[in-house]
């Protein structure tokens, strides 16, 4: 290193007085080769040249990289090792979820789906000249991160709380456009913070789809399921009291609304909205199923579509009941879930058309890695401890989904 600082101090010296882009350009040249060269010899516990019992490997030439500073692009040689490798601390690699954006928009390129919108991003991110080795090196880096992640041991439980949700998104498959289904599994472990449990992708979100991917988190270590929240998707519900047996299910306030706003006129859908959403106002279960009941009475006259759907979906709809007042938010609806979704389709959206099913879990598995990273280092989600305080209360009051939809 001192034989690398005294050539940067030769530099300034010589061209100290003569200041432009070009010397500031190959100053910062020659110190980062010397911040490489340090790094190196500390990595492998010998100097170039040096003879060393703590030697761990020799160096093996070098590989060119562009690098783009504000001084304009400079060429550094990058030291390569004959066993191992090396990245330069100045290099900061990117996040996870920009890496694999960049990953999907090369790939798309390579593959021929490449289009204008996305050829604006590449150049807004500067990867204008990426090779197919890099691409390939940083989807296979890419891989195994995700793997990881997808598959880990889900040992944070008991999960008493767990989220289920899908998205689509559109991906060329033989010659063709076609539409798959992302699902994904989120919920509280006992330290009352948020996970991301699970991702995959599959042709689409039926019965046997669910079925598999919830026998895989069981699979993988998910315990102490109590509560299910999700849409009414017949294939999904079946699916919960499948793998959930003795879980509650809870119908999604917000899918529900939905759902019963379609029996309604639109210029009473506000009113109605209205009037059912004081079922979820009341501070205590008892009272929320008796306003369940004063509401049905009341829209049965006007609406009795309306009345019968709240009759039918009673149990699902009010299963949050059973759990602790302070949940109640968290727990009757897939609201947070959405969330996470529209942060999904913020990222997916440059993409518009994914190359293949790979390129999807890729992108994706990365953005839920860090959101997943992002909870656990957090303020914790809900206090858990209020659960295990009314355990004795709600034991075997567990509802068993409906075929409502």
């Amino acid at each position: 290193m001192t034989k690398d600082s005294m050539d940067v101090l030769e530099l300034l010296r010589k061209r100290g007085e003569d200041v432009d882009m070009d010397f500031l350009r190959e100053a910062v040249r020659v110190l980062a080769q010397a911040i490489m060269e340090a790094e190196v010899s500390a990595q492998i516990g010998a100097d170039h040249g040096e003879r060393s019992q703590s030697r761990l490997t020799h160096r093996n030439g070098y590989r060119s990289r562009g690098w783009d500073t504000r001084t304009g692009s400079i060429e550094l040689q990058i030291p390569r090792l004959r066993q191992g490798s090396y990245f330069p601390s100045l290099l900061e690699p990117r996040r996870r979820s920009e890496r694999a954006l960049l990953a999907v928009i090369q790939q798309a390129y390579i593959e021929g789906v490449s289009t204008r919108r996305v050829d604006d991003l590449i150049k807004a991110l500067g990867c204008d000249g990426i090779s197919k080795s890099q691409v390939s090196r940083v989807c296979k880096e890419l891989d195994t991160v995700v793997s990881d992640f997808v598959n880990r041991p889900l040992d944070g439980g008991p999960y008493r709380y767990l989220w289920l949700d899908a998205l689509r998104q559109k991906v060329r498959e033989t010659g063709r456009v076609v539409n798959v289904s992302v699902v994904v599994a989120t919920g509280v472990n006992a330290e009352g913070k948020r996970e991301i449990l699970g991702v995959d992708v599959g042709a689409s979100e039926d019965g046997a789809s669910w079925l598999a991917f919830l026998r895989s988190l069981v699979a993988r270590g998910l315990r102490g399921v109590e509560h299910v929240i999700s849409d009414a998707h017949q294939g999904l519900v079946d699916a919960i009291a499948t793998v959930f047996t003795g879980a509650s299910w809870q119908r999604c306030r917000t899918h529900f609304m939905t759902n019963l706003l379609t029996r309604v006129p639109k210029r009473a859908q506000s009113a109605v909205a209205t009037v059912v959403g004081t079922i979820y106002q009341q501070p205590s279960p008892a009272q929320t199923r008796s306003q369940h009941q004063r509401v049905a009475a009341q829209l049965a006259g006007p609406f009795p579509e309306v009345a019968q759907l709240l009759e039918e979906a009673k149990e699902d709809i009010l299963a949050f009941t059973a759990f602790p007042r302070s949940h109640w938010k968290q727990i009757w609806s897939n609201n947070p879930q959405e969330r996470l979704n529209k942060e999904i389709r913020r990222r997916t959206d440059v993409v518009g058309i994914f190359p293949n099913r790979a390129a999807i879990l890729r992108l994706i598995g990365a953005v839920l890695a860090e959101q997943h990273d992002e909870w656990i280092v957090s303020r914790r989600y809900l206090n858990m401890n209020a659960v295990d305080a009314l355990e004795p209360a709600i034991e075997g009051l567990a509802v068993l989904p409906s075929a409502a939809d």
